[in-house]
C-alpha cells in the first residue's frame, strides 16, 4: 500500500518545512507549496488524499482554495491549519466536514490528527 499524498499550502516557510518533516517522518509522502495559487494546478493535475492548509495566505486563502479543490477533487480531505480564533469559525461554516487545527500545536498533534483521518481506509469526511 502506498502512503497517503498530503498537499501542504502553508505561505511560513519555516512553519511549513517543519510540518513537512514531521509528516514525512510519519510516513506520508508531502508535496509543499507556498500558497494556493500554486496549490490549486497541483490538485488539477495530481492525486492528493489530503489538502492541508493554512487558511490565512496571501493571493488565496485557504477556505477558497479547499471550495475550489472540493470541485475539482471531491473526495479530498481537507484540514485546515490557522492561528486566528475567528477565521476557524469561519472555516467550519464554509467547510462543515475539514477539520482545523488551531496553532499553536505540537508537531505530534498535527500528526494525531492526520493519522486520525486515514485510519478509516479511503472512507472520506464528505458524504
Amino acid at each position: 500500500m502506498t502512503s497517503p499524498r498530503i498537499l501542504l499550502a502553508e505561505d511560513d516557510d519555516v512553519m511549513r518545512s517543519y510540518l513537512a518533516r514531521a509528516l514525512e517522518r510519519a510516513g506520508y509522502a508531502v508535496v509543499s507549496v507556498d500558497r494556493g495559487t500554486a496549490a490549486l494546478p497541483l490538485i488539477e493535475a495530481e492525486h492528493f488524499d489530503l489538502l492541508l492548509t493554512d487558511i490565512v495566505m496571501p493571493e488565496m486563502d485557504g477556505i477558497e482554495l479547499a471550495q475550489k479543490a472540493g470541485e475539482v477533487a471531491p473526495n479530498l480531505r481537507v484540514m485546515f491549519i490557522t492561528g486566528f480564533a475567528a477565521v476557524t469559525l469561519k472555516a467550519g461554516h464554509a467547510m462543515p466536514n475539514a477539520r482545523v487545527l488551531s496553532k499553536p500545536f505540537h508537531l505530534r498533534d498535527l500528526v494525531l490528527e492526520v493519522d486520525r483521518l486515514f485510519e478509516g481506509g479511503q472512507a472520506t469526511l464528505r458524504p
